[in-house]
């Protein structure tokens, strides 16, 4: 298991840093390094709960380890954001399609207000599990960073989006 955490400030409202975190058409404009665009599997609200489903696809390089276990099969995964947009608490999964089991990992969304709700921080603590036996802890340590660079990467483009949405 590897451990990650970041926070990204916004100069927004949280309940505006959520509509944007939950839009698929933002998601699926968005270029994340190394993945495809994603494609939406479920978008759905009920009552204050969002739920975003999205399968991507890793189309980086692969070291040969992972090339090893992958074999001729295509790196696909499930990530899902659940966010109370009353409490603007959620979780945040992601898992292998095919090895669920061996390769995700978890994550606890928190957005909180700043400045009397004029500007907002978004937190994701979570854990990222490569359940493979002598690999899976150091592939863990070699994945986390890039996971970690997406997320930032996110946070950059959701910083421009609500800019221009003003």
């Amino acid at each position: 298991m590897a451990s990650f955490e970041v926070e990204h400030d916004f100069a927004a409202p949280r309940a505006a840093v959520a509509e944007v975190l939950c839009d698929p058409a933002f998601q699926t404009r968005l270029d994340l390094p190394d993945l495809s665009r994603p494609e939406v599997i479920a978008n759905s609200v009920d009552s204050t709960t969002r739920l975003l489903r999205l399968r991507y696809e890793y189309v980086g390089q692969l070291d040969g380890v992972a090339r090893r276990i992958l074999g001729d099969r295509k790196l696909t995964w499930i990530q899902e954001l659940r966010l109370d947009t009353a409490t603007f608490l959620g979780t945040l999964t992601f898992a292998a399609e095919q090895d669920a089991d061996r390769l995700g990992g978890s994550a606890e969304v928190a957005i909180t207000s700043l400045d009397d709700d004029h500007r907002s921080r978004r937190r994701i603590t979570g854990d990222l599990h490569l359940r493979v036996p002598v690999v899976g802890g150091p592939a863990e340590r070699r994945i986390v960073p890039g996971l970690v660079r997406r997320l930032d990467v996110e946070a950059s483009a959701l910083a421009e989006e609500l800019t221009a949405r003003g």
